[in-house]
């Protein structure tokens, strides 16, 4: 099976609707032509935290959501992208839960990093942990085994309580690597047709490392996975959050790859009316990559965009981010710090507040994205144009609520009519059905404000021309005919 070379939903199973049988008519009846590459459903499983992100299993989806027939049902007519936490599943699963009660006795006891399986003897080494890219204080819990009344230390690489709620595991365990298979077997029955290896990145566990995107151990891993997959026709897409160059050697290694910087570029190159940055990095990134503007988290800035930018002028682009309403999530590693302290990992808002709110750049925007080489995903929130909800942070506390808004089947009725969002519809539409974009790309000559991208196979050819100045968005085409047109998007 391959990808196709569409554009793509990302949404969550409840937002757009409330649940996925909703989520599927709402996709039936208004975008039964659109989203063509598939629909990336954010995790549906039962979860004990972080917004699905801490499931208990992949083998039931949470009621509250519905059930396996709504993902094949989505199937019959999209292809279904799912998330696979290859690092971590909940505490509050039946794996950990029983070991909780019988420690080292447990069936799943393997299933777990315990400390002695990184230190010979158990003991944490602060030397050791500070060489780590942390994503809290410190890498571990502890727990009480309710049998034996002992303590047991666990690896926990992410998690905001302590003890941690998503439990690292153990990927070199034959436990695991059978659970994964389960999983799979299990993602075939039910027309799942990609997989993205969420936090792939932390997987390997080795001192003397910063325990991120360990080299050649991490390949070793893909291999096997990537082996597991296609004997069940899957594809799979790598989800890391790091330096470029790690992406680009995913890339080398053949596997599909997010382009987590062109968020940033495209946000630069409106900011600051200038293509320097963008076309700059064009000229250089792998073409096999999965395009997005938006997600559930924020556009990456360290330390996917280390090397590419300026700290003081990031800093300046951030600081109009967040004079437009934008929230920041920072980095705690000082490694991954600038020396100047800046620490800005992602900035949170909507794509279309981060643009002021103003339709013509945002069009402009995902033209640049749509004709950017690789597979577009449109997050749900900026298909409907959605604003930054600054309501959900403040009630929850939790910065990312604010590209989170859940749509009623009422709203996503209203926002439809929206002009903005019936151009983006238009715009996906050529962006789908137009065959150049099978053939070649290339990047036009053009002055610094403005910006043209081509793409040309056989006799059919498009060029996207954007003023910067004014975010006027033309398109040139050859149409079936052979006339050249012009689309206003």
């Amino acid at each position: 099976m391959a990808v196709k070379n569409k554009v793509q939903l990302i949404t969550y199973p409840d937002s757009l609707g409330g649940d996925l049988r909703t989520l599927h008519d709402i996709l039936i009846k208004y975008f039964s032509d659109i989203f063509k590459g598939g629909i990336h459903i954010l995790p549906p499983f039962p979860s004990s935290g972080d917004r699905g992100f801490a499931p208990l299993t992949y083998l039931e989806i949470d009621p509250a959501f519905g059930t396996w027939e709504d993902i094949n049902e989505i199937g019959e007519t999209f292809d279904v992208l799912v998330d696979l936490m290859v690092n971590h599943i909940s505490r509050q699963s039946k794996y950990f839960q029983d070991f909780l009660e019988k420690g080292r006795k447990s069936e799943y006891a393997d299933l777990f990093i315990t400390l002695d399986k990184v230190w010979e003897d158990g003991q944490p080494v602060e030397e050791d942990i500070s060489k780590m890219f942390l994503r809290r204080p410190l890498p571990y819990s502890s727990f009480k085994i309710a049998d034996t009344g002992e303590e047991e230390t666990v690896w926990t690489t992410f998690g905001k309580s302590d003890p941690s709620e998503q439990i690292d595991l153990d990927i070199h365990s034959n436990q695991v690597r059978q659970l994964f298979s389960l999983f799979f077997e299990n993602f075939s029955k039910h027309n799942v047709k990609i997989v993205r290896l969420d936090a792939v990145g932390y997987i390997i566990k080795k001192l003397g490392t910063s325990c991120f995107f360990v080299e050649p151990e991490i390949y070793e891993f893909l291999d096997w996975i990537k082996e597991l997959a296609s004997s069940y026709g899957i594809e799979l897409l790598p989800e890391v959050h790091a330096h470029y160059s790690i992406q680009y050697k995913l890339a080398e290694h053949g596997f599909w790859i997010y382009d987590f910087v062109l968020p940033y570029m495209i946000l630069d190159t409106f900011i600051n009316q200038s293509n320097e940055k963008l076309f700059g990095y064009l000229k250089n990134r792998p073409a096999k990559q999965f395009t997005m503007l938006d997600c559930h988290d924020g556009i990456p800035v360290k330390p996917d965009m280390d090397g590419l930018i300026d700290p003081a002028e990031a800093k300046k682009l951030v600081d109009v981010c967040v004079g437009r309403g934008s929230n920041l999530s920072l980095i705690l590693s000082d490694e991954h710090k600038s020396g100047d302290g800046f620490d800005v990992h992602q900035i949170r808002c909507s794509y279309y507040s981060v643009l002021n709110n103003d339709g013509d750049a945002y069009l402009a925007a995902r033209s640049i994205q749509f004709f950017v080489p690789g597979i577009p995903q449109v997050y749900y929130v900026g298909l409907l144009a959605g604003e930054n909800d600054m309501e959900a942070v403040k009630k929850s506390g939790e910065g990312r609520e604010i590209n989170r808004h859940n749509f009623t089947v009422e709203e996503v009725e209203e926002v439809i009519q929206k002009d903005v969002v019936q151009r983006l519809l238009q715009l996906i539409r050529f962006r789908n059905e137009y065959d150049a974009f099978n053939g070649e790309f290339s990047i036009a000559e053009c002055p610094q404000d403005e910006v043209r991208l081509s793409w040309k196979k056989e006799k059919t050819w498009c060029e996207l021309n954007i003023d910067l100045n004014t975010n006027k968005t033309v398109i040139k085409y050859v149409d079936d005919s052979g006339m050249e047109n012009r689309y206003v998007v």
